[in-house]
């Protein structure tokens, strides 16, 4: 089952496009993981990439993600160690694209106005539920369906759909 996530919380607003995410110019060339890593949200805050930790959580207000549908968004957010992303609501392709590398992203009502950044979160993505563990706030999300929680749990889609054809096989 997909773990909780622990972590500080990195607060950004509303209508945050995936340029912001992952800057368009560097699309000219292919990058790996590691050097994406080093410019996730570098439109909307670049010292995130310096200072982010392992399994902190990006929060964001309405529409998070919006814009063009590029993979690259939501793969240099999970490379540099994001542990989910949680947001009032979601560009739609983001969110699927979240998905399907295995970068947890939940919507939650009412999460850009009960915390702020630096709050430490506990998300139980599998729960649906996001505690603020510096406010002692507790928040329900609106729960993954059971294939979305099963593609995160396999780590994305191709380890997923790897695992599922070897099941076939056997």
């Amino acid at each position: 089952m997909v773990e909780k996530v622990k972590g500080k919380a990195w607060k950004f607003g509303d209508n945050v496009n995936t340029d912001l995410v992952y800057p368009g110019h560097l699309l000219k060339s292919f990058l790996p993981a590691p050097e994406m890593a080093k410019h996730a949200m570098e439109g909307a805050d670049p010292r995130f990439a310096r200072e982010v930790k392992p399994n902190d959580v990006v929060v964001g207000g309405r529409n998070f993600g919006c814009g063009s549908s590029r993979e690259e968004a939501v793969t240099s957010l999970k490379a540099v160690g994001v542990g989910a992303v949680v947001a009032e609501s979601f560009g739609r392709i983001f969110f699927r694209n979240a998905v399907n590398v295995g970068l947890p992203v939940l919507e939650c009502k009412g999460v850009s106005s009960r915390v702020n950044s630096g709050d430490l979160l506990e998300v139980d993505v599998a729960e649906g539920e996001v505690r603020n563990l510096t406010t002692g706030g507790v928040l329900r999300t609106i729960p993954l369906p059971p294939f979305m929680l099963q593609i995160l749990d396999k780590g994305g889609l191709i380890p997923y759909t790897k695992d599922r054809l070897a099941g076939k096989k056997a």
